[in-house]
C-alpha cells in the first residue's frame, strides 16, 4: 500500500510478536540480567569498574563523588537510568551483600536493616584493591573491546578477571523466562579448587568439594546439611538451608537470653526483629520478655531475653521455624557461556574460567612477545650503529635532510626504517661505554625473555602453571577465613522441636478426659495436708491415671479390650491445673465400649525392653517392646483377653526383674519375671496370682532393691514396707498379706514401689491431689494398717497414686 509518507507492508502480528519478544528477551539476558561465566559480571557492573579504571580511581587514589562515576558510566557506556547504575554500584560496596566488595565507598551506603544509601551527590567511591585484579592486564590485549552504544568509544566485552569472581562474589538476576542465583564463596577455597582441577582435569566432584566446601555468605550464618550443596554443584540447581548463629546465655535471676550475632544472607534485620515482636504479640511464641537490638560498629547483636523457667532451646527452634532466622537459598548457577545462557555444574563453571584464563595468559604473552621482539629489533639496529659509529656519524653529518640520512642508514647498514629512525633519535650519551654495556645487557635479557614467551606459547602446561601461580598470589593477598559454617545438622524442624522438653503431669479421668499440666503447678506439702485441686470433674467422674513424663516421649494407651494406641505427649493439650481437659475420644480412635485402663510413657521402642501386662483376673504376660512399633489409627492388639477380664496395668522391664502384684483385699505376691516367657502381642498370658472369688488385682510394679512398697487405701491410710518382707514365690500362688484391711482403712486403692528420693501424688475420686515427700511417710511392717496420709472428705475416696521427681526446692504451705 502506497501512501504519501511511504510504504506500509502488512505483516502477521503473531510472527512479529514472537520475533520482537525474542529479540527483547535475548537483549535482557545478554545485556542486563545474566552474568558472564568468565568475569562473573553483568554489563552494568563491568562498565562501572571500567569507568572507574578509566578515571584513575584506583585504591591508592582519593575518593571521587559517586555522581561523577555514575555520569561517566551513563554518558559513555550505559544508556539507562542513573538509579540502576547507582544501585548496582552501592551493592558492590556493601560488605553485607558482596562477599569481597569491589567498590570502596565513603559515606552512607545503606545497612543490613534495609536502610538505603545516601544520594549519589553525597557519597564518594574508588576501587577496592581486589578490583584491580579484575582489570589487571586489560591494557595488554588480553580481551576484546567493542563499540559503545553510540559507536564513539570502545568498551571491554569482558574483564580479564584474574580471580573467579562469578563464584567468589556470586550473582543474582531475573531475565525473561529464566533467573540466576549464584551464592558467594570463599576466595581461598575456590582458588584451591581451581588449582586442584588444573592439576587433575578429571577430578571428581567429591574431591573438588574437599576444597570448595560450599557457599560462604558475607553475613555468616550456618548452612545445614550438605545434600543441597552437592546437588547444586552436580546439576547447577539445588537448595541450601541457612540458619542464624545464636548463643544461649545465662543471666541473673536464673533466666536466659538468646543472642543472635549472625543472620542468613539477605535477611533484613529490622524486619526480622519486627517479625519476632509480632509473633510475641500474637502469642504464637510465648516466653519472651524483652527484645533488643544491640548492634553497633563491632557487629550484629540481637538480644532476646526470656522469662524465668522458659526453655531457651525450644524458643530458639520456634524462631527458626517461624522467622527468617532460618531460610532457604535456591542455587541456580546460570551464566552466559559464549553468549548463550547455560545452567552450569561446578566443574563446568570452573572449566570455563580456566579456559578463559588460558586465553588471557596466551594473549598477554603474545602481546608481550610482540613488544619484546619490537624492542629487540631496535636494539639490534643500535648495536650495528655502535659497531660502526664513525661511519654512521659521518653519514648523518653529510646528509642534507633527515630523510636522506634515514635512507642512507637503511641502504648502507641494511637497517629497517624503524631501526634507522631509532639511530637518528639516539642521544649522544648512548656513545659512552656504560650505555653501550646497558644496550648489550638489555639485548641479551630480551632474547631470554623472547625465548621464554615462545616456550609458554608452545606448551599448554606452562600456561596453566602461570594461571596457578598468579591465582595463588591473589589468594595470598586477599583470602580470609570462612564466615559461614557448614554442618550436617538436619534443617527440618519436627513439631517436637518447637515444644519444650520438660516434665509434665498427665491426668486421665475415669470418664476419659485427659490433659497435660506442667509439673511445677503442684507444690510439695507436708504429710496430712489438704492437697490442691488438680482437676475439675463432674460428680460422676474421677481421676483414674496420673503420671509424670516428658513432653517429647510417647504415651502408650492400653484399653479394656486389650488394644494399644499411642500419642506424643506434646499432642495432649496443655491446660491449667483446674481445667477439665479434652475428651480422649478426640485424640484416640477408640471403638464402641472401649476405654483406656492402663497408660505408660516410653522414650522409644527399644528392642532391649519388654512390656509386662497384668489383668484384673491375675493373668500376666510379657512381650517385647519393639513389637508395638507399628501403630494404626484403630490401634493394635496388645493382649488376648478372656471373657469378663480386662487389662489393669502395664510396666516396662529389661527381662530380669521381680514383679509384685497386689489385690484390693491386701494380698501381694512377688515373683521373678523370668518365670513368664516372652510371647507375641496376640497371646493370652499365664496366671500371675490365684484370687479368691471377691478379690481382684489393683496394682503391679517392678521391684527396686533399694525401694519400699508403698500402699494407699481408699480412706487415705498408707505406709511403706521394706521389700525384704516379701519373699520371692512361684508365679501363680495366693500371695501373702501386705496390709491390715479394716472398715476404717477401706480396701487398698493403689500400690507403688518408691525410694526416699521420690515424691508421690495421691489422687481422690473428686479430683483432689496431694504431693507427698516419701521420706515423710512412716515405714511399717506388712501386718499394720498404716497412718493417715490424706484427709478424705465425706463420699470421696483415693483412686490412685503415682511417683513424681523431687524438685530441687520444694514449695511449702
Amino acid at each position: 500500500m502506497e501512501y504519501d509518507s511511504g510504504k506500509i507492508v502488512p505483516i502477521d502480528i503473531n510472527q512479529e510478536m514472537k520475533s520482537s519478544f525474542l529479540d527483547y528477551a535475548m537483549s535482557v539476558i545478554v545485556s542486563r540480567a545474566i552474568p558472564d561465566v568468565r568475569d562473573g559480571l553483568k554489563p552494568v557492573h563491568r562498565r562501572i569498574l571500567y569507568a572507574m579504571y578509566d578515571l584513575g580511581l584506583g585504591p591508592d587514589k582519593s575518593h571521587k563523588k559517586s555522581a561523577r562515576v555514575v555520569g561517566e558510566v551513563l554518558g559513555k557506556y550505559h544508556p539507562h537510568g542513573d538509579v540502576a547504575v547507582y544501585d548496582a554500584m552501592v551493592r558492590m560496596a556493601q560488605d553485607f551483600n558482596t562477599r569481597y566488595p569491589l567498590v570502596d565507598g565513603h559515606g552512607n551506603f545503606g545497612s543490613v536493616d534495609g536502610d538505603k544509601a545516601a544520594a549519589m551527590r553525597y557519597t564518594e567511591v574508588r576501587m577496592e584493591r581486589i578490583s584491580t585484579e579484575l582489570l589487571r592486564d586489560i591494557d595488554k590485549d588480553t580481551i576484546d573491546f567493542a563499540l559503545n552504544f553510540d559507536e564513539s568509544l570502545k568498551e571491554p566485552e569482558v574483564l580479564p578477571a584474574r580471580f573467579p569472581n562469578l563464584l567468589v562474589n556470586g550473582s543474582s538476576g531475573i531475565a525473561v523466562g529464566m533467573a540466576t542465583n549464584i551464592p558467594p564463596h570463599n576466595l581461598g577455597e575456590v582458588i584451591d579448587g581451581i588449582v586442584k582441577m588444573i592439576d587433575n582435569p578429571e577430578i571428581s566432584l567429591d574431591e573438588l568439594m574437599e576444597s570448595i566446601k560450599g557457599p560462604d555468605f558475607p553475613t555468616g550464618g550456618v548452612i545445614l546439611e550438605k545434600d543441597g550443596i552437592r546437588s547444586a554443584y552436580e546439576t547447577g540447581k539445588g537448595t541450601v538451608k541457612i540458619r542464624a548463629k545464636a548463643e544461649i546465655e545465662e543471666i541473673k535471676g536464673n533466666k536466659h537470653q538468646i543472642v543472635i550475632y549472625e543472620i542468613p544472607y539477605q535477611v533484613n534485620k529490622a524486619k526480622l526483629i519486627e517479625n519476632i515482636a509480632e509473633l510475641v504479640r500474637d502469642k504464637k511464641i510465648e516466653g519472651i520478655s524483652d527484645l533488643r537490638d544491640e548492634s553497633d560498629r563491632s557487629g550484629l547483636r540481637v538480644v532476646i531475653e526470656l522469662k524465668k523457667e522458659t526453655r531457651p532451646h525450644t524458643i530458639l527452634n520456634q524462631l527458626y521455624k517461624f522467622t527468617t532466622l532460618q531460610q532457604s537459598f535456591g542455587m541456580n548457577m546460570l551464566a552466559l557461556v559464549d553468549g548463550q545462557p547455560e545452567v552450569l555444574s561446578l566443574k563446568k563453571l570452573l572449566h570455563s574460567y580456566i579456559e578463559f584464563q588460558k586465553e588471557v595468559i596466551i594473549r598477554r604473552t603474545k602481546y608481550l612477545l610482540d613488544k619484546a621482539e619490537a624492542r629487540a629489533h631496535i636494539l639490534e639496529g643500535l648495536r650495528i650503529a655502535l659497531d660502526h659509529i664513525d661511519a654512521v656519524i659521518e653519514l648523518i653529518r653529510n646528509s642534507e635532510t633527515v630523510e636522506k640520512a634515514r635512507t642512507g642508514l637503511m641502504e648502507n647498514f641494511k637497517l629497517s626504517e624503524k631501526q634507522a629512525q631509532a639511530i637518528l633519535d639516539m642521544r649522544l650519551q648512548k656513545l659512552t661505554g656504560l650505555e653501550r654495556d646497558k644496550i648489550e645487557s638489555e639485548y641479551k635479557e630480551l632474547l631470554e625473555t623472547i625465548k621464554e614467551y615462545k616456550a609458554i606459547l608452545a606448551d599448554e602446561n606452562k600456561t596453566l602453571n602461570i594461571v596457578k601461580e598468579e591465582l595463588i598470589e591473589i589468594k595470598d593477598k586477599f583470602s580470609d577465613n570462612r564466615q559461614t559454617m557448614i554442618t550436617q545438622e538436619e534443617s527440618y524442624l519436627e513439631d517436637e522441636d518447637l515444644i519444650a522438653d520438660e516434665d509434665v503431669t498427665i491426668i486421665l479421668t475415669h470418664r476419659g478426659y485427659i490433659k497435660r499440666v506442667p509439673l511445677t503447678s503442684y507444690r510439695s506439702q507436708r504429710r496430712g495436708g489438704r492437697g490442691s485441686s488438680g482437676i475439675k470433674t463432674r460428680e460422676d467422674d474421677f481421676v483414674e491415671h496420673l503420671f509424670v513424663t516428658s513432653t517429647h516421649n510417647y504415651i502408650l494407651f492400653f484399653t479394656n479390650k486389650g488394644r494399644v494406641y499411642y500419642l506424643k505427649v506434646y499432642e495432649i493439650p496443655e491446660t491449667s491445673r483446674q481445667a477439665r481437659g479434652m475428651a480422649i475420644i478426640n485424640l484416640l480412635n477408640l471403638g464402641t465400649d472401649e476405654f483406656v485402663t492402663a497408660v505408660i510413657p516410653i522414650k522409644n521402642f527399644d528392642k532391649g525392653y519388654n512390656l509386662f501386662f497384668a489383668t484384673r483376673k491375675g493373668i500376666v504376660k510379657k512381650t517385647k517392646l519393639d513389637e508395638f512399633k507399628s501403630q494404626r489409627k484403630r490401634g493394635i492388639v496388645a493382649i488376648n483377653l478372656t471373657d469378663g477380664d480386662e487389662l489393669i496395668n502395664v510396666s516396662m522391664t529389661d527381662g530380669s526383674k521381680n514383679i509384685i502384684l497386689a489385690t484390693k483385699k491386701g494380698l501381694a505376691i512377688r515373683f521373678d519375671e523370668r518365670e513368664v516367657r516372652s510371647t507375641g502381642r496376640n497371646a493370652r498370658g499365664v496366671k500371675g496370682i490365684t484370687l479368691s472369688n471377691e478379690d481382684e488385682v489393683i496394682g503391679m510394679d517392678i521391684v527396686k532393691e533399694d525401694g519400699n512398697l508403698l500402699i494407699v487405701s481408699e480412706k487415705g491410710f498408707g505406709k511403706r514396707t521394706n521389700l525384704s518382707e516379701y519373699r520371692v514365690q512361684s508365679r501363680g500362688g495366693k500371695g501373702i498379706y501386705t496390709a491390715k484391711i479394716t472398715k476404717r482403712t477401706g480396701e487398698l486403692s493403689g500400690v507403688k514401689i518408691v525410694t526416699e528420693e521420690d515424691d508421690v501424688m495421691v489422687v481422690t475420686a473428686f479430683g483432689v491431689i496431694i504431693r507427698l515427700d516419701v521420706s515423710g511417710i512412716s515405714e511399717m511392717n506388712r501386718h499394720t494398717q498404716g497412718v493417715k496420709l490424706m484427709k478424705i472428705d465425706e463420699g470421696d475416696r483415693v483412686v490412685t497414686l503415682t511417683t513424681a521427681h523431687k524438685k530441687e526446692e520444694d514449695d511449702q504451705d
